[in-house]
């Protein structure tokens, strides 16, 4: 996987907290260090290009209109 789809390790570290924190309060489950980072592992590898690719879709979209906007500003001779 791309170094870009990675979180930088004081993210990743708050990420492993709150993978541990919804596992105690949603289910009521203490998961270790390793279990959290493996969970984490798997959504950066898994759903981080799917999320990646959406927002590089949206941006794309964003930017083709706004060049249509600019093609109406365009003076006519």
């Amino acid at each position: 996987m791309s170094d870009r789809l990675k979180l930088p390790k004081e993210h990743r570290e708050q990420a492993l907290t709150e993978i541990k924190q919804y596992f105690f309060q949603q289910r009521d489950e203490e998961i270790g260090d390793l279990s959290a980072l493996l969970l984490l592992d798997f959504f950066e590898e898994k759903l981080a290009p799917l999320y990646y690719n959406l927002a590089i879709n949206d941006a794309k979209a964003l930017l083709l209109e706004r060049i249509e906007d600019l093609h109406g500003l365009e003076i006519l001779r």
